[in-house]
């Protein structure tokens, strides 16, 4: 006998309410609430870092808003997932809903890898991101001191760059910057 569990839409989601001393983040992945505990500080530090660079470069080229997580990704009603770092281009901010989420694919998701979230970033959320095809998606892997650029093509997300520990890694969405991954990780 099979169960089926009821899928929860955005809405619903939004509606929960959630104890005021709940220390978890929650996304919605395919209908499903993932609960996941807050990121560490080697986490941080590396958002923090790769937040600044990028920013500093989208800011020096008017190129448009970076925004990191907390923020929700409103893909459709069951696929509400909230990267660690996201890049819209200044002629697409209209999907940037002030109030509520961004409301469509950004140009660019990075999510960084924690021990807990490896399964669901490499497959779980490149699917869903594949799905509602994401231009560019980056896999930031601190274990590893590594980096994976996978772009869009033929509906498909592919390996386009990748360096560990020294080399650079390059960014389409960004117009080609490029980005030390050493600087990254030190």
């Amino acid at each position: 006998m099979e169960t089926t569990t009821k899928k929860i839409t955005y809405q619903e989601f939004r509606q929960m309410e959630f104890d005021d001393d709940d220390r978890f983040l929650y996304e919605l992945l395919n209908g499903e609430l993932v609960k996941r505990a807050a990121p560490s500080p080697l986490h941080q530090r590396i958002s923090g870092r790769l937040s600044r660079k990028i920013g500093a470069w989208i800011e020096e080229k008017n190129l448009g808003e970076l925004f990191y997580a907390p923020i929700d990704v409103f893909l459709d009603d069951y696929n509400v997932p909230q990267p660690d770092l996201i890049f819209i281009k200044k002629e697409r901010l209209g999907i940037v809903n002030l109030e509520e989420a961004v409301m469509g694919m950004p140009d660019l998701v990075i999510e960084i890898l924690s021990p807990s979230s490896i399964k669901r970033d490499r497959f779980e959320k490149m699917e869903v991101y594949q799905r509602f095809k994401a231009p560019e998606y980056w896999i930031v892997d601190p274990a590893n001191s590594s980096i994976e650029v996978y772009t869009l093509q033929n509906d498909k997300l592919e390996i386009a760059g990748f360096a560990a520990q020294e080399g650079t890694v390059q960014s389409p969405a960004l117009g080609g910057w490029e980005l030390e991954v050493q600087q990254v990780f030190e």
